[in-house]
């Protein structure tokens, strides 16, 4: 199963939690493979275009884009598709500084994996710069 991480996120920070997560799936039924979007979709890709293929694909996205489940259209093709997504809330409108971006995902990383992998799809929850638990919004 793939977890993207859309281009909010740092490509190093992403390939760096990829190698990261190597030995946890030889613990698990499941491996996960970390993806930075834009490695595959190439940057600025529009929204409309890769939901669809990681929703049929059966994988998670985490982003800093509140928009995706707020903008009609773009909900109801995450939900069409089977999307999980996971919402990660900065502190301020002006988004994370890198290091509390990181430890953010990685403070959380456990339960998100947790959240990939036995959630129903679609699924959307949110994790917040000032909150211990995931926020479930479907």
């Amino acid at each position: 199963m793939k977890i993207y991480f859309d281009e909010n996120a740092s490509p190093y920070f992403t390939r760096g939690l990829n190698e990261m997560q190597k030995p946890l799936n030889r613990q698990q039924k499941e491996e996960i493979e970390v993806v930075f979007l834009s490695d595959v979709f190439g940057k600025g890709a529009k929204d409309e275009e890769w939901i669809p293929v990681l929703g049929d694909e059966g994988s998670v996205v985490i982003t800093q884009d509140q928009y995706i489940n707020r903008i009609r259209n773009q909900k109801e093709l995450y939900i069409k598709h089977g999307l999980g997504v996971i919402f990660i809330s900065p502190p301020s409108k002006t988004g994370f500084l890198y290091w509390d971006f990181v430890q953010l995902v990685i403070k959380h990383w456990a339960e998100i994996r947790k959240i990939a992998l036995k959630e129903k799809r679609p699924f959307a929850f949110k994790f917040s710069a000032k909150g211990n638990k995931a926020e479930s919004l479907l």
